[in-house]
């Protein structure tokens, strides 16, 4: 039984995991924008309201799809490593914290590459109820709450509240004001993409990292809108993030289940045949994705037939096998999404990386920045090598699932660092082979693999640890252990993910799911 009904719209709606940018989202749309408007509104309240996990100085993902040529494109909106950062730079590691561990920006630069090609209302208007929030300010959410007591109880002595101006002993509903970060999206309101990469606010990101970031550096940077990953599953194409993004893995997962009938599997094969897919797609991962020229051509050698055919016949039912090594993702990210009443539609989702980014706000325009060049690998025959200009391999994974013949038939995405390809599969395979409605595949209970801190796939025998919500029945969970996977029962409703879900009906009429699991909420138009 689902938690939540479904919602049903004929002319659009948004939905995402903070109910004040829904809400911006949708009065955007009722005053004449499109799904491309609503989302960069979304967007920027997301990064008044929840800057715990994404901000003006971090990045951004999306897949647009448009309803009346049936085309999708990728948005690209991660930054590149600054001038200084060399592996000769970083031989004692990158600093999880400080301006040393950010990349360039992209998520402003994001919000101008989409709205230029595709936009409606000035930017102005778009932005107008983020700036709202932050000059005249929005109550604490226990959700906000929780995020700064959980910093604050690894770093006590963080300066990064004081820089952004946000008050330490706020309580549920207390009201929160920014007056700094008004100020930079005001700038940015009145000048344009100018003012975060070229003046204003451009230079206080230089002053304040003493050169870290040049002006060059930013202004240099670039969204990058190209085609999608595709591959078809069923009768259905899924479009996925290209590279640097790990969409790969996704692919690789649907691939491989495109090849055995999983409707007919029990939830034990069902679950233990996804999770052996999960391996294969993330030991591809590792051995392949970075911001090289090579990269895009070696992602497609790792998504040919020869290839999932081979890593296929590597799954054995009975057994779990060995899992690969996986590199520790930050997972403070939120997803959105966005239709409009002419087939628009966008999958979008945005991040700073680790809690609170790179801890480090510039002084005198409450912007956050990432700790995004974390990412990077300091090994030199890693393909994620660090680089000056070169943007890290990235967890950040939005999608959308249309019919063969174009039409849109799915929207959606999920935080949760390398969960998110793991919840994503998950989602597409509830709604197209079992068949459930919005809501009821974002409610099913999930399953995630996980290779915790400073374990080693080097151990022999180690397969992960597989973690079940608790709403599986006992028997799923035996039968899951008799096959070698270490099993751990987390709460009903414990998974480390936050799902907003669009499906399209056959008549037309838009589906919305959200996540229980977090502070969500779609509304329809």
């Amino acid at each position: 039984m689902s938690l939540r009904a479904n919602v049903y719209s004929r002319r659009g709606g948004v939905a995402s995991r903070q109910p004040l940018a829904t809400s911006a989202g949708l009065s955007v749309l009722s005053d004449g924008g499109n799904a491309v408007d609503a989302a960069i509104a979304t967007s920027a309240v997301l990064a008044v309201v929840e800057p715990g996990d994404s901000h003006l100085g971090g990045d951004m993902f999306a897949i647009y799809h448009s309803g009346k040529d049936r085309t999708t494109l990728a948005i690209n909106g991660s930054g590149e490593a600054p001038h200084g950062a060399t592996l000769s730079e970083f031989q004692a590691g990158i600093p999880h914290h400080g301006y040393k561990a950010a990349t360039v920006p992209g998520l402003v630069s994001g919000w101008f590459a989409v709205h230029d090609r595709w936009g409606r209302l000035p930017i102005e208007k778009i932005l107008a109820p983020a700036i709202r929030y932050a000059r005249d300010g929005f109550p604490a959410t226990p959700g906000l709450i929780k995020r700064i007591n959980h910093h604050l109880k690894s770093y006590p002595d963080s300066e990064v509240f004081r820089q952004l101006q946000i008050p330490t002993d706020v309580r549920v509903g207390g009201i929160i004001t920014l007056p700094d970060l008004a100020w930079s999206l005001n700038e940015i309101a009145k000048q344009g993409r100018e003012a975060f990469y070229s003046t204003s606010i451009a230079e206080r990101i230089v002053a304040a990292t003493s050169g870290w970031f040049s002006l060059a550096d930013l202004a240099a940077h670039r969204t990058r809108i190209e085609e999608p990953l595709r591959a078809r599953y069923r009768d259905q194409i899924i479009h996925a993030q290209p590279p640097p993004s790990q969409g790969m893995i996704l692919l690789s997962e649907l691939l491989l289940a495109d090849r055995v009938d999983v409707k007919s599997m029990s939830e034990v094969d069902r679950i233990h045949f996804l999770v052996e897919a999960k391996k294969i797609g993330f030991t591809d991962r590792y051995a392949t994705l970075g911001d090289l020229p090579e990269t895009k051509d070696r992602v497609a050698k790792v998504l040919s037939e020869p290839h999932i055919s081979r890593r296929l016949h590597e799954i054995e039912m009975a057994t779990a096998r060995t899992a690969p090594r996986e590199v520790s993702e930050g997972e403070d990210t939120t997803y959105f999404l966005a239709a409009d009443d002419e087939g628009n539609a966008i999958s979008w989702i945005q991040s700073v990386f680790h809690g609170f980014g790179a801890a480090f706000a510039v002084e005198g325009t409450g912007i956050l920045l990432n700790n995004r060049l974390t990412g990077f690998s300091l090994d030199e025959t890693s393909p994620n090598l660090i680089a000056p200009g070169r943007r890290p391999a990235h967890t950040l994974n939005a999608f959308i699932v249309t019919h063969s013949d174009g039409s849109l038939h799915l929207v959606s995405g999920t935080p949760g660092a390398n969960i998110q390809v793991q919840t994503n599969a998950q989602i597409i395979s509830n709604v197209i082979d079992l068949e459930m409605n919005a809501q009821e595949a974002v409610d099913a209970p999930r399953w995630q693999h996980l290779i915790a801190p400073g374990e080693s796939a080097g151990i022999e025998g180690y397969t992960g640890t597989l973690q079940l919500e608790s709403r599986f029945d006992d028997g799923t969970i035996e039968g899951l252990r008799s096959k070698g996977h270490e099993v751990a029962a987390i709460t009903p409703y414990g998974h480390g993910s936050a799902v907003q879900l669009l499906r399209v009906l056959e008549n037309g009429t838009y589906e919305f799911g959200s996540d229980p699991r977090c502070e969500g909420l779609a509304i329809g138009l």
